[in-house]
C-alpha cells in the first residue's frame, strides 16, 4: 500500500501518519518528491481498510499496490530516482557508460585500459576481483589487490569503479575502494547477500539472472530497496534461452518494460549477453536507443590475451568509435553523453 500525502501537508502530519503506522506494525519508507510525499507501507497491508489512513490529517488517498514489488513500483515514486556515485548521475539526463576489463589480471592492463576508455568518454570503471566461474580450474580474480588497483586507476582517471560482490564477507573490505558493488546473475537471488547490501549505503548495481523473469528481478531488488538503501541501479546482461548462437540472448524488451513498471534506473551489458566482439556494438547501439540509462561494457587493452572473457571484450580502438556512434544516437532519444 502507498499513501500519498496532500501537497501542503506539514511534516508534523507526515510523522503523526508515520507513527501511526509504525505502531500498527508496518515497515514505513518514505518518498519525497518535488511537491509531495509518498509513504510506502509494507507488511500485511490485505487485513487492513484504507480508509483508515485516509481520515488522518494531511493524507491525500491511500492506495493498495496490487504488484508483489512495492517499493521498485512507479507506485511508490512516480519520478525516476537518480543515483550517485562520485558525481555522477545514472537515471539522470546523461547515458553513463561503464567500461573496462572483465578480471583486473595486473597492473599494466588494469590501468592501460582504463586511460583508453576514460580518454574516449567513459565515466565509471568495471573491474572484476572476484570472480565467479563455471570452472573451478579458471582464474578467481585478484581480490583485495585487485581492488586497490581499480581504485588507484579510477583516481588517476577521475573515474568512479564499479565490481562484483560475490559473498557478505566480502562487503566491508570492498567499500573502500569500490564506488558502485555489482551483484551478477548468479546470485540475483542471493537474499541473504541482498539483504545485507541494503544495510549499506552505497549504490548497487543488480543484474538479472540468467532464467529470471522481469517480476523476480523486480522482486529481488525489493530485498535491497527494503533495507533502506535506495540506490539501486539494474542492469538487463541477456537471458538463457533455445538460441545457442549468441552466449544469452539480449532482451531489448526488458528496458522499456522497466522504465513502465519501476522508477529504478535501467542499464545493460551486451558483451555478457552477447558473448561475441563483432555483435557488441550493434548492442550498444540499440541499447541507448531503447531507452535505457547506460551501457556496461568490456574493454582489454589486448583481448586476445585476456584470462578471462577475451572474445566478448572491445578493443580500444573500437570502444572509442562506438563512442562517436554513441554521441550520434544519444541525442535523438532526448538525452545527453
Amino acid at each position: 500500500m502507498v499513501i500519498v500525502m496532500q501537497k501542503n501537508a506539514s511534516d508534523t502530519d507526515i510523522e503523526h501518519v508515520v507513527a501511526v503506522l509504525s505502531e500498527r506494525g508496518f515497515d514505513v519508507h518514505r518518498s519525497t518528491g518535488s511537491d509531495q510525499t509518498v509513504l510506502g507501507v509494507v507488511g500485511d497491508v490485505a487485513s487492513v481498510d484504507p480508509r483508515e489512513f485516509e481520515v488522518l490529517s494531511g493524507v491525500q488517498e491511500a492506495v493498495r499496490v496490487s504488484e508483489p514489488y512495492k517499493l521498485s513500483s512507479r507506485s511508490f515514486r512516480r519520478s525516476k530516482t537518480i543515483v550517485k556515485a562520485r558525481g555522477i548521475e545514472i537515471g539522470g539526463s546523461d547515458v553513463v557508460i561503464m567500461a573496462g576489463p572483465c578480471t583486473i589480471e595486473n597492473e599494466r592492463q588494469l590501468f592501460e585500459t582504463a586511460k583508453r576508455v576514460a580518454r574516449a568518454g567513459a565515466r565509471i570503471l568495471r573491474g572484476g576481483a572476484y570472480k565467479p566461474r563455471t570452472s573451478p580450474y579458471a582464474f578467481q580474480g585478484m581480490g583485495i589487490e585487485g581492488l586497490k588497483l581499480l581504485r588507484a586507476a579510477g583516481d588517476e582517471n577521475n573515474m568512479a569503479t564499479i565490481s562484483e560482490v560475490m559473498e557478505i564477507g566480502q562487503i566491508e573490505s570492498m567499500l573502500e575502494y569500490v564506488d558502485i558493488l555489482q551483484v551478477g546473475a548468479r546470485n540475483m537471488q542471493n537474499y541473504n547477500l541482498l539483504s545485507a547490501l541494503g544495510q549499506i549505503r552505497k549504490p548497487i548495481l543488480l543484474k538479472r539472472g540468467m532464467s529470471a523473469t522481469i517480476q523476480e528481478w523486480l522482486l529481488a531488488s525489493e530485498y535491497i530497496l527494503s533495507g533502506g538503501n535506495y540506490d539501486v541501479i539494474l542492469c538487463e546482461r541477456g537471458i538463457r534461452t533455445f538460441e545457442t548462437y549468441t552466449r544469452n540472448t539480449l532482451d531489448i524488451s526488458a528496458i522499456p518494460v522497466i522504465n513502465k513498471l519501476s522508477h529504478l534506473p535501467i542499464i545493460a551489458d551486451p558483451s555478457h549477453a552477447v558473448g561475441r566482439r563483432d555483435k557488441v556494438m550493434p548492442l550498444a547501439r540499440a541499447i541507448v536507443a531503447a531507452g535505457a540509462d547506460g551501457v556496461l561494457i568490456e574493454v582489454h587493452h589486448e583481448p586476445e590475451k585476456a584470462v578471462c572473457d577475451g572474445p566478448q571484450s572491445l578493443y580500444p580502438d573500437q570502444f572509442a568509435r562506438l563512442m562517436d556512434e554513441l554521441r550520434i544516437i544519444v541525442p535523438a532519444v532526448g538525452r545527453t553523453l
